[in-house]
């Protein structure tokens, strides 16, 4: 198997509502889709994105529906800039997501954040300050 990542899949509960918070809000952009259609895909540098019903998502996979809290995984965005961390967070929040932990200086030597999107999927923006190395 080759070490890459070509597509994340976020099980979504409204669909419509997390196409306008990534299109709309965070300006990711969006492959053309039928207004019917089950999954929005959306073309990132160097992977996909794709929204799909959670329900559904669990249904293809064969296991149960199950909030249970903290799914283990989150997303990373790293900017080059120690204020971009700032300014994504912002923007996050004026989409429609909520601010999960304030951007701050962190244990590994960076700066970063984490935002939820409206199905509580946890993003973290970070600025790794690699000037040290």
């Amino acid at each position: 198997m080759d070490p890459e990542i070509t597509l994340v899949t976020l099980g979504v509960d409204d669909l419509d509502e997390s196409i306008r918070f990534y299109r709309d809000g965070l300006g990711f952009p969006m492959r053309d889709r039928e207004d019917d259609s089950d999954v929005a895909f959306f073309t990132l540098d160097g992977t996909w994105l794709s929204l799909y019903p959670r329900n559904l998502l669990a249904e293809d996979a064969k296991v149960p529906d199950e909030e249970t809290g903290f799914s283990g995984i989150t997303l990373a965005h790293n900017v080059s800039e120690r204020d971009e961390v700032n300014a994504v967070l912002e923007e996050a929040e004026a989409a429609g997501g909520r601010i999960v932990k304030p951007a701050q200086d962190v244990f590994w030597g960076g700066y970063s954040g984490y935002f939820a999107d409206p199905d509580g999927h946890l993003w973290e923006v970070a600025y790794p300050d690699l000037t040290d190395e």
